[in-house]
This record gives C-alpha cells, sequence and structure tokens, in this order.
C-alpha cells in the first residue's frame, strides 16, 4: 500500500468510516472491528487490513498499550490529500464565483420581472 493515491484510500467507504470513527478520538481495533465489522458486515481481518492500508499510507497511527491496540488519525495522510487538492482550488473558486454571479443576476431578474405592472 506504499504509493497509494491519498484519493484511493479515501475512495473507500470502509475506510472513510473507520477515519469518521478515530475522528472522535483514539479507538482500540476491537471499537473499530465492532462498530465498522456491523455496519459493513466484514469479518475481524478484513477490518484489520482496512486499519492496516489506512496505517501504511499515513491516515492512521497504532500505538500498543498492553496487548491492545489504539488507533488515532495521522494528520500526515489529511495534509497531503489536502495539498493534492490545492491545485484544483482556484478552478472550484473561479467556477463557485461564476456561479454566484449567475444565481444572483437570476434573482435580479426575477425580482425586475415580478414588480413590473402587468398588462391586462
Amino acid at each position: 500500500m506504499p504509493g497509494m493515491h491519498a484519493f484511493d484510500v479515501l475512495g473507500d467507504p470502509v475506510r472513510r468510516r473507520i477515519l469518521d470513527l478515530l475522528s472522535g478520538g483514539e479507538a482500540s481495533a476491537g471499537e473499530v472491528v465492532e462498530a465498522v465489522g456491523g455496519e459493513f458486515s466484514i469479518t475481524q481481518p478484513a477490518v484489520s487490513r482496512q486499519l492496516r492500508i489506512l496505517r501504511e499510507s499515513g491516515f492512521a497511527t497504532v500505538r500498543a498499550e498492553g496487548a491492545r491496540r489504539l488507533y488515532s488519525i495521522d494528520p500526515g495522510g489529511l495534509e497531503e490529500a489536502d495539498r493534492q487538492l490545492e491545485r484544483y482550488r482556484s478552478t472550484w473558486t473561479a467556477g463557485l464565483a461564476a456561479l454566484h454571479t449567475e444565481v444572483a443576476r437570476g434573482k435580479r431578474e426575477r425580482r425586475r420581472t415580478d414588480s413590473e405592472p402587468t398588462k391586462e
């Protein structure tokens, strides 16, 4: 999984759900398996594989506490995804600004039309 593109990692619904869980704070592997395994009807080994992908791709960290493994979000992966998105932001910003202008123009046009006296 090293070299896996951030959007390949984030494109998987199971991995996104795991990140959602971890966004609330550290969680044990067992807690993640219980929540995600039940929601997606997948086995413990399948959840463990997704945790490993998140770890190896820089989205999650793990630490041992006795026999337990505690996972948390590694901001590095999310920062990398944000950097990859940066090149598209200017396009989105320009497109959204143009959309905003068109919506405002349409509202002005409707107000002007609605306020004109009707001819009978």
